[in-house]
Protein backbone atom coordinates (compact mmCIF):
# COMPACT_ATOMS: atom_id res chain seq x y z
CA UNK A 1 0.00 0.00 0.00
CA UNK A 2 2.02 2.88 -1.29
CA UNK A 3 1.81 5.94 0.90
CA UNK A 4 0.22 4.15 3.87
CA UNK A 5 1.69 5.49 7.11
CA UNK A 6 0.84 3.42 10.19
CA UNK A 7 2.85 5.53 12.64
CA UNK A 8 1.00 7.30 15.44
CA UNK A 9 2.08 9.97 17.87
CA UNK A 10 0.69 8.52 21.11
CA UNK A 11 -0.36 5.28 22.77
CA UNK A 12 -3.85 6.73 23.09
CA UNK A 13 -4.00 7.20 19.33
CA UNK A 14 -2.64 3.69 18.74
CA UNK A 15 -5.46 2.18 20.80
CA UNK A 16 -8.24 4.57 19.70
CA UNK A 17 -10.26 1.75 18.13
CA UNK A 18 -9.94 -0.72 21.02
CA UNK A 19 -13.35 -1.56 22.46
CA UNK A 20 -14.76 -3.94 25.07
CA UNK A 21 -14.86 -7.55 23.91
CA UNK A 22 -12.02 -7.29 21.38
CA UNK A 23 -9.00 -9.57 20.99
CA UNK A 24 -5.50 -8.27 21.74
CA UNK A 25 -2.41 -10.12 20.51
CA UNK A 26 0.57 -9.13 22.66
CA UNK A 27 4.11 -9.81 21.55
CA UNK A 28 7.13 -10.68 23.61
CA UNK A 29 8.36 -13.82 25.28
CA UNK A 30 7.86 -14.06 29.00
CA UNK A 31 8.50 -10.54 30.21
CA UNK A 32 10.99 -9.66 27.45
CA UNK A 33 9.91 -7.51 24.54
CA UNK A 34 6.35 -6.98 25.79
CA UNK A 35 4.43 -3.82 24.84
CA UNK A 36 4.50 -2.36 28.38
CA UNK A 37 3.26 1.11 27.45
CA UNK A 38 0.40 -0.20 25.32
CA UNK A 39 -0.65 -2.50 28.18
CA UNK A 40 -0.57 0.51 30.53
CA UNK A 41 -2.79 2.44 28.10
CA UNK A 42 -5.30 -0.44 27.94
CA UNK A 43 -5.39 -0.41 31.76
CA UNK A 44 -5.86 3.37 31.80
CA UNK A 45 -8.71 3.17 29.25
CA UNK A 46 -10.42 0.49 31.32
CA UNK A 47 -11.29 -1.65 28.29
CA UNK A 48 -12.94 -4.86 29.52
CA UNK A 49 -13.91 -8.38 28.46
CA UNK A 50 -10.74 -8.74 26.41
CA UNK A 51 -9.42 -11.92 24.86
CA UNK A 52 -5.64 -11.86 25.10
CA UNK A 53 -3.38 -13.98 22.91
CA UNK A 54 0.18 -14.07 24.21
CA UNK A 55 2.96 -16.38 25.29
CA UNK A 56 1.81 -15.93 28.90
CA UNK A 57 -0.15 -13.51 31.07
CA UNK A 58 2.70 -11.68 32.76
CA UNK A 59 3.32 -11.74 36.49
CA UNK A 60 1.56 -10.07 39.40
CA UNK A 61 1.77 -6.32 38.84
CA UNK A 62 3.71 -6.43 35.56
CA UNK A 63 3.04 -7.12 31.90
CA UNK A 64 -0.43 -8.42 31.12
CA UNK A 65 -0.75 -9.15 34.83
CA UNK A 66 -1.80 -5.52 35.40
CA UNK A 67 -4.93 -6.10 33.30
CA UNK A 68 -5.89 -9.01 35.56
CA UNK A 69 -5.97 -6.68 38.57
CA UNK A 70 -9.16 -4.98 37.32
CA UNK A 71 -10.45 -8.16 35.63
CA UNK A 72 -10.18 -6.59 32.19
CA UNK A 73 -9.33 -9.96 30.62
CA UNK A 74 -12.03 -12.60 30.19
CA UNK A 75 -10.11 -15.12 28.05
CA UNK A 76 -6.43 -15.96 27.58
CA UNK A 77 -4.91 -18.01 24.77
CA UNK A 78 -1.35 -18.79 25.89
CA UNK A 79 1.31 -21.46 25.88
CA UNK A 80 2.41 -20.97 29.49
CA UNK A 81 0.53 -20.18 32.68
CA UNK A 82 3.63 -18.88 34.46
CA UNK A 83 4.11 -17.62 38.00
CA UNK A 84 1.16 -15.22 38.15
CA UNK A 85 -0.80 -15.89 41.35
CA UNK A 86 -3.71 -13.65 40.32
CA UNK A 87 -3.95 -15.48 36.99
CA UNK A 88 -3.99 -18.82 38.82
CA UNK A 89 -6.72 -17.64 41.21
CA UNK A 90 -8.93 -16.36 38.38
CA UNK A 91 -8.39 -19.55 36.39
CA UNK A 92 -9.26 -21.85 39.31
CA UNK A 93 -12.32 -19.79 40.29
CA UNK A 94 -13.65 -19.83 36.71
CA UNK A 95 -13.44 -16.04 36.40
CA UNK A 96 -11.25 -16.32 33.32
CA UNK A 97 -11.25 -18.77 30.40
CA UNK A 98 -7.86 -20.17 29.47
CA UNK A 99 -6.92 -21.98 26.28
CA UNK A 100 -3.47 -23.55 26.63
CA UNK A 101 -1.83 -23.89 23.23
CA UNK A 102 1.64 -25.29 22.43
CA UNK A 103 4.10 -22.48 21.64
CA UNK A 104 4.69 -23.51 18.01
CA UNK A 105 0.96 -23.81 17.35
CA UNK A 106 0.36 -20.43 18.96
CA UNK A 107 3.01 -18.81 16.77
CA UNK A 108 1.66 -20.46 13.61
CA UNK A 109 -1.93 -19.45 14.39
CA UNK A 110 -0.80 -15.85 14.84
CA UNK A 111 1.11 -15.97 11.55
CA UNK A 112 -1.99 -17.29 9.78
CA UNK A 113 -4.15 -14.53 11.31
CA UNK A 114 -1.69 -11.90 10.16
CA UNK A 115 -1.91 -13.25 6.60
CA UNK A 116 -5.69 -13.65 6.85
CA UNK A 117 -5.15 -17.27 5.93
CA UNK A 118 -7.00 -20.01 7.80
CA UNK A 119 -4.03 -22.37 7.63
CA UNK A 120 -3.62 -25.65 5.86
CA UNK A 121 -4.23 -29.08 7.30
CA UNK A 122 -1.44 -31.32 6.09
CA UNK A 123 -2.31 -34.99 5.91
CA UNK A 124 0.60 -37.33 5.88
CA UNK A 125 1.26 -41.03 6.03
CA UNK A 126 4.42 -42.76 6.95
CA UNK A 127 5.52 -46.27 6.18
CA UNK A 128 6.22 -48.80 8.86
CA UNK A 129 9.57 -50.58 8.42
CA UNK A 130 7.54 -53.60 7.29
CA UNK A 131 6.30 -51.55 4.31
CA UNK A 132 2.70 -51.08 5.39
CA UNK A 133 1.21 -47.62 5.85
CA UNK A 134 0.62 -46.19 9.33
CA UNK A 135 -1.73 -43.54 10.63
CA UNK A 136 -3.06 -40.37 9.14
CA UNK A 137 -3.15 -36.96 10.78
Amino acid sequence: MAGFDKRVSSYEEALAGLEDGMTVIAGGFGLCGIPENLIAEIKRKGTRDLTVVSNNCGVDGFGLGVLLEDRQISKVVASYVGENKMFEEQLLSGAIEVVLTPQGTLAEKNARRRCRHPGVLHRYRRRHPSGRRQGST
